[in-house]
């Protein structure tokens, strides 16, 4: 994999991942619309890829099934990359994963990223209902390495799936007598020294999520660089730390956006369903102090401001991470204002009108 060029004026590269958060009042055929057109603007703006998140369960968070949204996305988009930010492996079986990534490069060759998480992406009862054992955090090394052997089709002589093939695929190539076709760029995801070293030793890009919380992002970069080994995919090591941002005109109207998805935190911390409620609707809550304390903390985690003054952060992130690529994580109950923040960062970092 090719280092993705800097992003305009900044010195690291620029991405965006949707988490299809579907808002109080606001249908799922609305929220993939408003996708669609989020991820043209960042293709046109010159970011390097959009991503989409799994979610089960959460009616607040309307992608399932990333590679779903994927497949249209090809379609509607020219020259960003596009990827599964990630899909939960502990949640599929990896013929299949490789299967649909296979069909996706095939739908838009040299554009697909797959990153791969073993977080469940929803409650302990749902993913007991997607029959993910109580061991399949464990499992998930292993399950990274057969599901690299069916995209790569090079599974050692004796392994009981040398003569499985994910198609389409480099088998079906083969026999077909066609070049062999690339393959998807595949990260690992995480948030832990867990991940760092993982994709250290499989020699493949790493992507810290720092929107869940306070994790040690400067221990785990460091963990992942000092042990890198180099692989056919990538000679030296590349990073990415996802963010949750909100920036608008006005940094008052950024906050009371933030203040949404901090509520839609505060409420599955509570055990209520994840729902993205209207400003209006957080600003007439009560919260007792503890619960303002969450809310305080989540709203500022989304860095809500102006253009520049998101920027300001995003800064202060690349310097203390040096990390390749910075991705926004869009947030708030209106899909205006998230379309708005990709436009303020690309402005003030200079992306190009493609």
């Amino acid at each position: 994999m090719l280092p993705a060029p800097p992003s305009g004026t900044a010195p690291f590269a620029l991405s965006v991942l949707d988490n299809a958060h579907t808002g109080v009042g606001q249908s799922a055929q609305e929220t993939f619309s408003a996708i669609i057109e989020l991820a043209q603007l960042a293709d046109r703006r010159g970011f390097q890829r959009f991503w989409m998140s799994e979610h089960h369960a959460m009616p607040g968070a309307a992608t399932s099934s990333p590679q779903l949204m994927l497949a249209r996305l090809t379609g509607e988009t020219e020259r960003i990359r596009l990827g599964a930010g990630g899909v939960m492996l502990p949640n599929h079986v990896p013929l299949v994963i490789a299967e649909q990534f296979g069909m996706l490069e095939s739908l838009a060759p040299g554009r697909i990223d797959l990153g791969l998480g073993r977080a469940p992406g929803t409650d302990l009862p749902t993913a007991s209902a997607l029959r993910r054992g109580r061991e399949a955090n464990d499992a998930f090394p292993q399950q990274v390495l057969e599901l690299l052997g069916f995209l790569e089709d090079d599974f050692p002589k004796g392994h009981p799936y040398e003569n499985v093939h994910a198609v389409p695929g480099p088998w079906q190539a083969e026999e077909n007598g066609v070049p062999r076709p690339g393959t998807p760029d595949t990260w690992i995801l995480g948030s832990s020294p867990f991940s760092a070293q993982l994709a250290a030793q499989l020699g493949r890009p790493y992507a810290f999520a720092l929107q869940f919380g306070d994790a040690d992002v400067v221990s785990a970069m460091r963990i992942y660089r000092e042990n890198f080994q180099p692989s056919e995919m990538l000679a030296e090591p590349y990073t990415m730390v996802s963010t949750s941002v909100v920036a608008h005109d006005d940094a008052e109207e950024a906050r009371r956006q933030a203040r949404t998805g901090a509520m839609a935190m505060l409420r599955m911390f509570t055990r209520q369903s994840y729902k993205v409620l209207t400003p209006e609707e957080v600003e007439a809550y009560s919260p007792t102090l503890q619960e303002r304390q969450i809310l305080d903390t989540y709203t500022q985690r989304s860095a809500p401001g102006t253009g520049p003054q998101v920027a300001e952060h995003l800064d202060h992130l690349h310097e203390l991470t040096g990390a390749n690529e910075i991705m926004l994580v869009t947030m708030g109950h209106s899909r205006a204002v998230q379309r708005r923040t990709v436009e303020l960062i690309a402005d003030h970092y200079g992306l190009p009108q493609l």
